[in-house]
């Protein structure tokens, strides 16, 4: 059986709404919901800048005790900010899991296009799989294309109609993406 460790937003926790309903809908894959480090000191309030590298130490620390627990493969995920510190982690160590998940990704921060935060994808050799929202104020679908193709690595993006940042009701199409993406 294989293994997703999935982590969270910036204004939330393990036990957000959308990570509940994908490990639930996600069978054959036993998913690990994790507290990103920032989150684990402080139950309310948004990362501060200096929480990124230590959120990524305990990304790596989760992903290496999974790896002492399991021969099948592992993959990693987030929402938004914990996604973008799994991408920045695996664009480090692009040996340390089997593929990326993910969800929302915040490619700029809202109205400011200019900010891309895109510099280490092209150091991203593990496969990903990109969910988004077609409404998502921290990208559109057609910049999130254009993001892509700065990865080396295989990619498909699954782009969520009517949806926003929070990828309301979409758990069910993220277990099928994910399995067939990652078979």
């Amino acid at each position: 059986m294989s293994t997703l460790l999935l982590t969270h937003g910036a204004g939330s926790n393990r036990n957000a709404p959308l990570l509940i309903a994908i490990s639930k809908a996600l069978d054959g894959v036993d998913v690990v919901r994790y507290d990103l480090a920032f989150r684990q000191k402080r139950p309310n309030g948004p990362p501060r800048p200096g929480d990124a590298a230590e959120d990524r130490a305990g990304l790596r620390e989760q992903v290496l005790e999974l790896r002492q627990r399991a021969q099948s493969p592992i993959y990693i995920g987030g929402v938004s900010y914990g996604g973008r510190q799994a991408s920045m982690l695996i664009a480090e160590e692009p040996e340390l899991v089997d593929g990326l998940l993910l969800l929302s990704y915040p490619l700029h921060p809202p109205g400011k296009p200019d900010q891309l935060r895109t510099a280490h994808l092209p150091n991203i050799r593990t496969p990903v799989l990109f969910v988004h929202g077609a409404r998502d104020p921290f990208g559109s679908l057609d910049e999130i294309r254009s993001a892509l193709k700065l990865i080396p690595a295989r990619t498909h993006l699954v782009p969520i109609q009517g949806a926003g940042h929070d990828l309301k009701g979409a758990a069910a199409t993220i277990a099928s993406a994910f399995q067939d993406f990652f078979k």
